[in-house]
């Protein structure tokens, strides 16, 4: 019961507010943007292209700029995942895996600069070859959207939205950096962006472009003199260094192109470099290259507009065993082609209807190269139509659609990796219908079901041998089938000038639910996995509470929670792996009004606590995953915007994460199962203590 408890306890404080808004009043200079501005407001893209938020039937989230500058992480995805609903599977300080609702690796899909990120994304310790500097904001759909997507969003998708083009006559100079104290990480940024008018037409040509740069150490764990009857093995592996926890990471990333009355068209590149130590291997390392190339085109047609988005990306990621020798152990280079052309049709002034159709998918193509090998050669094809249609009828708005997808793998024998040559075809067909109801200016109802699909991965059907980080050693599958999703979701949102609530439910039903399993067995000195199918059904949901009382002051609640079970499976575990634990954050941000003659703007002070409930709630079987205790990490940080330089300001953000040095290790970290070399026993390495985040942007605008 202590798991709903929390989630209670929001709702007198949430009432407590909304009854003593008569006795407050907020002034017309709002120190910080209400809930009600953001609902009302923020616009997400929706199955007919862009629509509001409180006009979405589908659950969405939109993580912000502000929020995302005084969030702190080594990463995009571990910056996000807190918030409700999201989680990561990490391995370290370095790479992490968004987790939506209970479901990872590729159920969920990551867009950037407009198209899916592939990266061998189906490895643990693949992680994703972004710069988190030049995301502006985070849009997360959290439910199937093959609808939009195709095959592997069946948990829901993560869009990295670019920064947007400079007004007419403007340039910005921006440059900055951080310092994290527990793994002496530093980074540093530096780009330039513009737009000049081009014409008499309003045409403008607009670029942007940006550097950035981070190297950080091992990184220490937690205080051991926080624990209770700690056991000697504990204490050995507390306060100190996590050996080879270090990474380094060089991105660059541009855009240029033009803004007409027609439309657009953009070219974007982007060249990210990452090298990781892998932990638990010693001196072993990861190189990984992407490159990414992007066509965007839109062109206004009729009442719609036409877009046209074609992309490039090539992954090119080796493992070595140790620093000194030159040939990889595992070198993989994948070429991946996406593509999407859709027209969307939107009403005139007055109109009810909207909508869309189109086809998108993508080619894709891996060699290996590397004295071993994890998956086979292969060949990839995938190709998706679909057409959606919103109306607006009243108070409600209904949304839905289909879609088709058929994907063609080709895996190719080889007698140096000894794998045998595999045809498959998977055909998906998802759908989506919903529909949310504007009960008055303050309370949106919204009610969604839609259908998923994913196709097996090559390392799923093919996988056989041991793959450096995992600590295991993986067998494929090849008879899997595809995985088919039925989520319904039942949500509301109210917004007030002194509380905002946001709550969410859902229930989804997985058939051929692909997962990893522990035979017991030892392959090459690490412990076998296979990977079996069953039906799945997940259950959960989030609540949000944020309360102002005053104006300055946000006391800000959310509580995540996700139960997954197998059906019809004839094992005696019932429970699905890899499930996060219940979770709470409470956050207090006071903000300051301006001072010092307006030179100091947007100050704030925030402490928060994030509570993570036992998870005794785990796939047991064969070993395969234990218990994990709960926990509590505490959080504050400051921050403002110091103005120097008339319209010029330099934004400072300072915070300290898990203050109080707790020792602690989450349920979906993969450090919980480390593998001792000598002994071949499990152990656990934990995360990250102290830390201590600077962070420094100096946007310098430049009038033309």
């Amino acid at each position: 019961m202590r798991k709903y408890f929390i989630a209670i306890m929001l709702c007198p404080l949430a009432m407590w507010a909304q009854n003593s808004h008569s006795h407050s009043s907020l002034t017309n200079d709002s120190i910080d943007p209400t809930k009600e501005a953001i609902l009302s407001e923020v616009t997400v893209q929706g199955l007919t292209g862009t629509q509001r938020m409180k006009d979405s039937p589908s659950p969405f989230m939109v993580i912000s700029p502000n929020e995302l500058h005084q969030g702190t992480g080594t990463n995009i995805v571990e910056q996000i995942s807190h918030k409700p609903g999201l989680a990561q599977i990490s391995t370290g300080s370095g790479i992490s895996k968004p987790v939506i609702r209970g479901l990872g690796y590729n159920r969920v899909v990551v867009v950037e600069q407009g198209i899916r990120q592939e990266g061998q994304q189906w490895g643990d310790e693949h992680g994703l070859e972004i710069d988190g500097e030049g995301v502006h904001s985070v849009e997360v759909l959290k439910g199937p959207a093959s609808l939009m997507y195709g095959s592997d969003a069946i948990a829901g998708v993560m869009i990295l939205r670019p920064e947007p083009a400079l007004e007419a006559g403007t340039m910005q100079v921006k440059v900055g950096g951080g310092y994290q104290t527990n793994n002496r990480m530093y980074d540093y940024h530096a780009g330039m962006a513009g737009s000049l008018p081009s014409g008499t037409n309003g045409g403008v040509w607009t670029w942007n472009w940006h550097y950035n740069q981070k190297s950080a150490e091992d990184y220490k764990n937690g205080n051991v003199n926080g624990l209770r009857e700690a056991p000697e093995h504990l204490l050995e592996r507390k306060n100190d260094n996590v050996s080879n926890s270090w990474f380094k990471e060089r991105s660059v990333m541009g855009v240029v192109g033009t803004n007409r009355s027609w439309g657009h068209s953009l070219l974007r590149f982007s060249h990210v470099y990452f090298k990781p130590g892998i932990i638990g291997e010693e001196d072993a390392f990861q190189k990984v290259q992407h490159t990414k190339v992007v066509s965007d085109n839109r062109w206004n047609i009729g009442k719609g507009a036409l877009k046209a988005i074609i992309g490039y990306q090539n992954n090119w990621r080796r493992e070595y065993e140790t620093g000194t020798e030159p040939e990889a152990e595992l070198a993989m280079r994948l070429h991946t082609i996406n593509y999407d052309v859709r027209y969307t049709l939107s009403p005139p002034a007055g109109g009810s209807w909207r909508g869309a159709l189109g086809i998108g998918g993508m080619w894709q193509q891996n060699k290996n190269g590397g004295e071993e090998a994890l998956i086979p050669d292969y060949r990839l094809f995938d190709i998706g139509a679909f057409v959606t249609a919103s109306r607006k009828v009243n108070d409600w708005h209904l949304s839905g659609g289909l879609r088709w997808d058929r994907r063609s793998l080709t895996t190719f024998a080889s007698e140096d990796y000894e794998f045998q040559s595999v045809r498959r075809h998977f055909n998906g067909l998802t759908g989506s219908l919903g529909a949310v109801w504007n009960a008055n200016d303050r309370l949106n109802i919204r009610l969604n079901v839609a259908r998923g699909f994913r196709a097996p991965t090559v390392s799923e059907l093919c996988a056989d041998g041991v793959h450096e980080g995992t600590f295991r050693y993986e067998v494929g599958n090849q008879g899997l089938k595809s995985e088919h999703s039925l989520q319904t979701d039942l949500g509301l949102d109210y917004t007030s000038h002194m509380v905002s609530i946001q709550a969410s439910l859902f229930w989804n039903r997985i058939s051929n639910y692909v997962y990893l399993s522990r035979t017991g067995a030892m392959r090459e000195d690490n412990p076998e996995y296979r990977y079996m199918q069953a039906g799945a059904s997940l259950i959960g949901g989030e609540v949000a509470v944020d309360v102002h009382p005053i104006e300055q002051l946000h006391i800000e609640n959310d509580f995540s929670f996700v139960r997954g079970r197998f059906i019809g499976s004839a094992q005696d575990c019932k429970d699905l792996p890899m499930m996060p634990a219940p979770r709470w954050n409470l956050n207090l941000k006071y903000y300051f009004r301006d001072f010092a003659h307006g030179h100091c703007r947007k100050a704030y002070l925030t402490a928060g606590m994030e509570y993570n409930l036992r998870q005794d709630k785990y796939y047991y079987t064969d070993d395969t995953e234990t218990a994990t205790p709960d926990y509590g990490i505490v959080n504050i940080g400051a921050g403002m915007d110091l103005h120097i330089w008339g319209h010029n300001c330099i934004q400072l953000s300072l915070t300290c994460q898990n203050l109080f040095d707790k020792v602690y290790q989450n349920h979906l970290s993969r450090l919980k199962y480390a593998i001792d070399e000598d002994t071949g026993e499990r152990y656990t390495i934990h995360a990250m203590g102290r830390n201590v985040c600077l962070k420094v942007n100096i946007p310098i605008d430049i009038h033309l």
